[in-house]
């Protein structure tokens, strides 16, 4: 199990990105959340086996049909286990 802390950038707001993260994510069975930045980034922190993060990471190059990400940082960490599912976080 790993924690994974997501930043994407570029047009990842208003386009569905959130939605579509938060289905990737549960069909991929990790637990954590998605949430907007107010600088118009998208942030997302995950939890599973490591397999399915990746799996998470190469979604999110893609994202949603309408956004154009142009970077993703990427953080890997231990699990904290805070959540029970996965959710968009306001």
């Amino acid at each position: 199990m790993k924690r994974l802390h997501l930043i994407i950038k570029g047009r990842v707001q208003g386009v569905f990105y959130r939605h579509n993260a938060k289905k990737k994510a549960l069909a991929l069975n990790l637990k954590g959340y998605v949430k907007n930045l107010d600088n118009g980034d998208v942030e997302i922190i995950a939890e599973g086996p490591e397999d399915k993060l990746n799996e998470l990471i190469k979604w999110c190059w893609h994202g949603s049909p309408f956004s154009k990400v142009e970077n993703i940082e990427v953080k890997w960490s231990n699990p904290e286990n805070e959540y029970t599912d996965f959710f968009v976080k306001y």
